[in-house]
């Protein structure tokens, strides 16, 4: 199966750590959506006849849109590709915007799992990192959010430099407590051309403590255990039947369909990316074309893309997916961090310790073939 996302590139201020494509003006937005579901038609054979098992709204911030603009992109879907009667559609939303209605709406449109960020129960950690939303809409619109979704997910970022341990504690402790049977748990990155990266430059802002970041991972990593959490990729965490299944499929490297300005796609032997620019996006679209760029993938970069996608997995890379060549390199290279505990060999899989995904990229990236 196949899976579509559509990113919504609107945001009510920019998160000081945020590289990913967006406007805080909404001057142009109903062009855009009306583009987007244009763009749905122009591409209806990307994927060929594959169905549809999953859709995801992500962003920017989609719980920006109305009912009705869910409405007219869902339904264009529907008619233009063969969308499963149990498909996972998933909807991104900041806390600041969830309420009774909303989440009713939600649910009336056909969404039926939310994706929350909520980043920190602190406020000046929230502060710090520009969100818009405040410690008590956190807690207060991720518990209402409960009543309406049995299947949520949530964000949180640590490594900040002002999270100590027990603020940690305390933001994972909230989420527990909430019964929220997803959480998605990033470090924090310090990605160049954001304002944090600016203000750390400038010396406004202390440097990010990658020892601090990695024992948060480690007292994360733990901390889920015991509270019954299948850590099942190395940001993600689950109770049992509440894996995304969308972001599954990029893992196992399913085919999708990006929509939306920077928005990519894959169809199994080249990937493709959207212009990250709304006018140019829209302007294209209006035109009948689309403004995109395009790789045709080499069988040595599949290979390389499925080591780093796999090793990020509870499951690992299958040694047995690949051939007599490849399965030994890769068993050479990997024999180093098998001898000092960083993977496992288990059943024909390289599997990540919980010290080695300390250490995934460059695991990953040391393992891949030279072309």
């Amino acid at each position: 199966m196949a899976g579509i996302y559509i990113h919504i590139p609107f945001c009510k201020q920019a998160c000081h750590y945020c590289n990913f494509h967006f406007s805080t003006s909404l001057r142009f937005k109903n062009e855009l959506i009306a583009a987007i579901v244009k763009e749905i038609e122009i591409q209806k054979n990307y994927l060929g006849n594959e169905p549809i098992g999953t859709i995801y709204f992500g962003g920017g911030t989609p719980s920006l849109l109305s009912e009705i603009e869910i409405h007219s992109i869902l339904k264009s879907i529907q008619n233009n590709f063969k969308v499963n009667v149990d498909a996972e559609i998933s909807f991104e939303v900041n806390p600041d915007d969830i309420s009774a209605t909303k989440l009713n709406e939600w649910k009336n449109a056909g969404i039926n799992r939310l994706s929350i960020g909520v980043q920190s129960f602190f406020e000046e950690d929230l502060q710090w990192m520009n969100r818009a939303h405040t410690m008590q809409q956190a807690f207060d619109n991720l518990k209402l959010a409960t009543q309406f979704y049995e299947n949520i997910t949530a964000d949180l970022i640590y490594g900040t430099p002002h999270l100590t341990n027990e603020k940690w504690k305390h933001n994972v402790q909230q989420m527990i407590e909430l019964n929220i049977p997803h959480l998605s748990c990033y470090a924090l990155t310090v990605e160049p051309k954001t304002k944090l990266f600016k203000m750390i430059q400038e010396k406004q802002n202390e440097k990010i403590d990658s020892d601090k970041q990695a024992e948060q991972f480690l007292l994360l990593m733990n901390w889920m255990e015991i509270s019954g959490y299948e850590h099942y990729e190395i940001s993600n965490f689950a109770k049992q039947g509440f894996r995304s299944k969308h972001n599954s499929s990029y893992w196992q490297q399913e085919k999708y369909f990006g929509i939306g300005p920077s928005a990519h796609s894959f169809n199994g032997s080249s990937r493709q990316w959207n212009v990250a620019n709304n006018n140019t996006y829209r302007t294209a679209i209006d035109n009948g074309n689309l403004s995109f760029q395009k790789e045709e993938l080499t069988n040595v970069q599949k290979i390389n893309e499925y080591i780093m996608t796999s090793l990020r997995t509870k499951e690992g890379l299958n040694l047995q997916k690949m051939g007599t060549a490849t399965k030994k390199q890769l068993e050479q290279n990997a024999a180093k961090y098998i001898s000092t505990g960083k993977i496992k060999l288990e059943n024909e899989k390289l599997i990540l310790t919980n010290e080695g995904k300390l250490f995934a990229d460059g695991i990953a990236a040391d393992l891949f073939l030279e072309s």
